[in-house]
C-alpha cells in the first residue's frame, strides 16, 4: 500500500542475460516522477539508489523558488526512517522541478511516472498538461494503488495509449520488492517486457503482472486480509496486541502483525484503499466485509492516523506502548498473552499438522487464526480468475508486497489441498465464513485437486483458461540462477555437488558453461562460521586452485554470514580456555589469507548481514559483489572482542593503500580513522554504498540491485577476472600509524566515554582496537607486514578472552541475541 496521499496538482494543474531492447526503444536513462509526496519522493530516491538520474515535479510554490515543494521533499528524505536513500549524497541527483517552469525537462526523460493523489480527475488533468512535453518514445506510467488503468488511459491521445500502463510500487519503495505491472487494454506488449526487464535488473524489483481490477492483486488480497483480521478479532474477542502477536512473525508475516502495520502504513491510507473496494466492487460477494470498521472510523474522525500522528490502534507514552481498548476507546497497557496450545500449533513445522491444529482448536486464539486463514483462502480462490493470471501471481504479490513468508495458495497446498478445501466448504455451509459464496468448481474437482494444488512442475493454475501456466521466459530471468520457488514447483538442483558435509556445500553450476567456477555455500544457522565451515573454506580454496578457474562464496538466502559461531567454540573454551581457541583463531586467519593470496580469483557474493568473520572473509577476497541491501561491519566489540581473522590487519593495510593512491605525503591517521571508528563502535553499514564509503567495499566491487541476480553476476565477475589473467597482489610491507596514532585515537575515545556515549569497557576495547590497528608499540611510519599485524590481532583477541566482562558479553549475546553494554 502507498502510505499517504500525494500532493494534489489540482484541476488546473545490456549485460549477459538482458533482454536486448530494439533500436526503436531506447534504454531508460532518466526518469521523471510527477508528485513529490511520500511515494513520489521515495520512488525518486530509489531511482538514484539505482544510479538513474531523476526529476521530481510538483506544483509551483509561491515565492522566488517555484520548485520549493519538490526541493523540500528531497531535503526531507534525509529525515525519514527507514532511509529511502542508500547514501545521503545521492539526493543531489534528484532535480526539483515544477509544472509551470520545467515541463521542458520531460523531453529528456525516457520514463515518466505519475504518483499524485488517488483522484481520477486530478490525474487525467495532469496528463493533459504534460503529454505535449513528452519525448516521442517516452513511457508514461501511473503509480496508482487501485484506480482503473483503462479509465486513466482514456484521456490520453490515441498515439500515446500504447505507451501507458500502471507501475505500482509498494511502500517503502527502497525496501519492498514488489512492483505490480498493469497494462491498459491498448498497452504495447513489447513495452511491458522492456519495463519488466528495467524494473527487475535496473531497479532491483520483483515484478507481478496484474489485471486492471480495483486494487489489483497485492492490495486486493492484502487489505481484505486486514479487514478479515479485524472482523475475526472482534468475533473472537481478541485484543489488538494479541492479534499482532499471532499474525506477526509466528505466522510467517511482518513482525508488526496487523494493527501495528496499519498504524505504520497510515489509517487514512488504509481507509482510502478500503473505500476503493467499497465503491469499485459493489458486486463482490464479500462486499459486507468491506465496511469501514467503526473503531477505524472513530480514529479517523479524531485525526488519529497511526504512527505519523502519534496515535492510532497504539499510542506511545515515553517508552511505554499502549493499545486501544475498542470497548472503552481508551488506551491501556499492552499485555499480550498467548494460549500455549496456539503457540505450540504455530511452532509445528509440518504445514498439515500446523493447520489441522488450528482448525481443530477449541480456544479463541487458535480459532481466530484458522478463521483468518480460511477467509483469505476463500477470497483468493473466488477471485483468482478475476484479478490474476495465475495463482503464482497472488502468492508472490503477498510475499513481496506484504512481507508474508508464504502466500495463501502456498499455505493451502502445503497443508493438503483437498482436506483444507473440504474444511472451507464446511465452514461456508455452516455460516462461519465471511460470504456464503462456495469455492469455485476448479478448487474442488478436476486438475487442481488431482495435482495436489495450484502449483505444479508444469506451472501454476490459470483459473480463467483452466490450465497450469508456466512462468514467462523473458531473457532477464536467465540471470536468476536460483529464483524464488513455490510449493509444488520443480526445485531442481542448480548444479553438481563436488563436496558436502554438515557445514558446507561445494558445487558447480550445471548450466551456461560456468561449471569451471567452484561455489561454496554454508549450511549453518545464520551462515555462521564454525570450525567445520573454516575447514570447508580451506578445502574450497585448495580445490579451486587445483581444478577450477575461480571460487565464489554464495548463500542460498540471507544473511551472508552473522560471523563466527560462538556457540560452536564455547565447549572448547570451557574446557581449555583461550589456549583451546588459538588453533581456531589461526585457522580463521588462514582462511582470510588464503582468500587473499589464492592463485584463482575468489569472489564473495554479499547480501543481508556480513558481520565479524563474514566481513573479514569478504574484505580479503579478490573481489566482492554486493546486493544494495548489504549491511557489513566488524562488530566484535559487541561480544567483548576485537576482529581476529585479519579484520584489523585489512583496515591498516587498506588505509595505507588509500593514502598511497591519493595523497602519499599526507598523514596516515585520517585514512585510518574511519576504520578505527567503525570497528570501535561496531558500526554496520546501512547499505552497500555506505560499506564502500567505510572501506569494506571497493569502487571496483559491483553493486547489484536485484538479489536474485547476485550469483549470476558473481560467477561472471570471477570468470572475467580469470579471463584477464588473475594473479594475487604481491605481498609488500606497509606503514602504520604507530604509538602516536594509537594515542590520538585513544584520546578521542576518552571524550566518547566521558560524554556517556560508550561504557568504560567499550573504552578499553576501543584502546585495544587503536593499539592493533596502528601497528602496536612502534614508531609512526614503521613498515610492517601481514604476519606482524595478524600476530597483534591474535594476542589481543586471546587476551580479551581472559576478561570476565568479555565472558558477560558473549553469554549475553548467546542468550538474548543482543549486545551487552557492561
Amino acid at each position: 500500500m502507498n502510505t499517504a496521499a500525494e500532493t494534489q496538482p489540482g484541476p488546473h494543474a545490456p549485460a549477459a542475460g538482458h533482454a536486448a531492447p530494439p533500436r526503436s526503444a531506447p534504454r531508460i536513462r532518466r526518469v521523471a516522477i510527477l508528485g513529490a509526496g511520500v511515494m513520489g519522493a521515495q520512488i525518486a530516491a530509489h531511482c538514484v539508489n539505482a544510479r538513474i538520474p531523476a526529476v521530481l515535479f510538483d506544483l509551483p510554490a509561491d515565492g522566488p523558488d517555484r520548485s520549493a515543494t519538490a526541493r523540500k521533499a528531497i531535503e526531507g528524505l534525509a529525515r525519514l526512517n527507514p532511509a529511502p536513500l542508500a547514501a545521503a549524497e545521492l539526493a543531489a541527483h534528484i532535480r526539483p522541478a515544477n509544472y509551470d517552469e520545467n515541463l521542458d525537462l520531460l523531453a529528456g526523460c525516457d520514463l515518466v511516472l505519475e504518483a499524485i493523489a488517488e483522484r481520477l480527475d486530478w490525474k487525467q488533468d495532469l496528463y493533459r498538461r504534460i503529454v505535449p512535453a513528452l519525448a516521442p518514445h517516452a513511457i508514461l506510467a501511473t503509480n496508482t494503488s487501485g484506480l482503473s488503468i483503462d479509465a486513466l488511459a482514456a484521456t490520453l491521445p490515441e498515439a500515446m495509449r500504447d505507451r501507458f500502463c500502471g507501475v505500482h510500487f509498494f511502500n517503502p519503495p527502497r525496501y519492498m520488492p514488489l512492483v505490480e505491472l498493469i497494462p491498459a487494454s491498448r498497452t504495447d506488449a513489447a513495452l511491458l517486457d522492456r519495463l519488466e526487464t528495467f524494473l527487475t535488473t535496473d531497479m532491483g524489483k520483483r515484478v507481478v503482472r496484474a489485471k486492471d481490477t480495483p486494487n489489483f492483486i497485492g492490495n486486493r488480497i492484502g487489505v481484505f486480509g486486514i479487514l478479515a483480521a479485524m472482523i475475526e478479532a472482534e468475533r473472537h474477542g481478541l485484543a489488538y496486541d494479541v492479534v499482532d502477536e499471532l499474525t506477526g512473525s509466528r505466522l510467517g508475516r511482518a513482525k508488526s502483525g496487523t494493527f501495528r502495520t496499519a498504524d505504520v502504513v497510515g489509517l487514512d491510507t488504509l481507509a482510502h484503499v478500503i473505500h476503493t473496494m467499497q465503491t469499485g466492487l459493489p458486486d463482490d460477494p464479500f462486499h459486507a466485509a468491506f465496511a469501514t470498521p467503526p473503531v477505524l472510523a472513530a480514529l479517523l474522525e479524531q485525526g488519529a492516523l497511526g504512527q505519523k500522528t502519534g496515535a492510532g490502534f497504539y499510542r506511545k507514552e515515553g517508552k511505554t506502548i499502549l493499545r486501544l481498548d475498542p470497548a472503552t476507546r481508551q488506551y491501556v497497557a499492552s499485555d499480550a498473552r498467548l494460549e500455549e496450545a496456539t503457540v505450540a500449533a504455530l511452532a509445528e513445522r509440518d504445514p498439515a499438522l500446523r493447520l489441522r491444529a488450528l482448525h481443530d482448536s477449541t480456544e479463541p486464539q487458535g480459532r481466530f487464526l484458522w478463521a483468518l486463514l480460511r477467509d483469505t483462502f476463500h477470497y483468493s480462490a473466488v477471485h483468482l480468475a478475476e484479478i490474476a493470471h495465475t495463482a503464482r501471481d497472488v502468492d508472490f504479490a503477498l510475499r513481496w508486497g506484504f512481507g508474508h513468508a508464504k502466500g495463501p495458495f502456498d499455505i493451502w497446498q502445503a497443508a493438503g489441498w483437498t482436506t483444507v478445501a473440504e474444511w472451507i466448504q464446511e465452514d461456508i455451509a455452516q455460516g462461519r465464513a465471511l460470504s456464503p459464496v462456495p469455492l469455485p468448481d476448479w478448487a474442488m474437482r478436476g486438475p487442481v485437486p488431482e495435482h495436489g494444488g495450484v502449483h505444479t512442475a508444469g506451472g501454476s493454475w490459470n483459473a480463467e483458461v483452466k490450465a497450469f501456466q508456466p512462468r514467462r521466459e523473458l531473457p532477464v530471468y536467465r540471470r536468476q540462477l536460483a529464483p524464488p520457488r513455490l510449493v509444488g514447483e520443480t526445485h531442481e538442483a542448480p548444479g553438481r555437488t563436488v563436496y558436502e558435509d554438515a557445514a558446507i556445500c561445494l558445487w558447480t553450476l550445471a548450466r551456461d558453461g560456468h561449471d569451471d567456477i567452484l561455489i561454496a555455500s554454508f549450511k549453518t544457522k545464520m551462515h555462521t562460521i564454525s570450525p567445520a565451515v573454516t575447514q570447508g573454506l580451506l578445502r574450497a580454496v585448495d580445490l579451486a586452485e587445483e581444478r577450477y578457474r575461480g571460487l565464489v562464496v554464495w548463500q542460498t538466502g540471507q544473511p551472508f554470514s552473522a560471523g563466527a559461531d560462538l556457540q560452536a567454540m564455547l565447549p572448547a573454551f570451557m574446557q581449555g580456555g583461550p589456549a583451546a581457541i588459538e588453533p581456531m583463531e589461526r585457522d580463521l586467519q588462514r582462511v582470510a589469507q588464503r582468500f587473499r593470496s589464492a592463485l584463482v580469483p575468489t569472489v564473495v557474493a554479499l547480501s543481508g548481514l556480513a558481520l565479524g568473520g563474514g566481513c573479514e572473509i569478504a574484505v580479503h577476497a579478490s573481489a566482492r559483489v554486493a546486493h544494495l541491501e548489504t549491511h557489513i561491519g566488524l562488530v566484535e566489540v559487541g561480544v567483548g572482542l576485537v576482529p581476529g581473522a585479519g579484520g584489523l590487519a585489512y583496515c591498516a593495510r587498506r588505509a595505507a593503500e588509500q593514502r598511497a593512491a591519493c595523497a602519499p605525503d599526507a598523514p596516515l591517521l585520517p585514512f585510518l580513522q574511519k576504520f578505527a571508528e567503525a570497528v570501535a563502535t561496531a558500526k554496520v553499514s546501512r547499505s552497500a554504498l555506505e560499506a564502500r564509503q567505510i572501506g569494506y567495499l571497493r569502487e571496483t566491487d559491483p553493486i547489484v540491485m536485484n538479489e536474485d541476480e547476485l550469483l549470476h553476476v558473481a560467477i561472471g565477475h570471477a570468470a572475467a577476472l580469470a579471463d584477464a589473467g588473475w594473479r594475487p597482489a604481491l605481498d609488500a610491507p606497509f606503514p602504520v600509524a604507530g604509538r602516536d596514532g594509537a594515542a590520538t585515537l585513544s584520546a578521542q575515545l576518552v571524550n566518547m566515554r566521558d560524554g556517556g556515549f560508550i561504557s568504560e569497557y567499550d573504552y578499553e576495547l576501543g584502546r585495544t582496537v587503536a593499539h592493533v590497528i596502528c601497528g602496536g608499540d612502534v614508531d609512526p611510519g614503521t613498515l610492517v607486514d601481514e604476519e606482524w599485524m595478524l600476530a597483534l590481532e591474535r594476542r589481543a583477541f586471546l587476551g580479551l578472552l581472559e576478561n570476565p566482562k568479555t565472558h558477560e558479553r558473549i553469554m549475553g549475546m548467546l542468550k538474548t541475541g543482543k549486545p551487552v553494554r557492561n
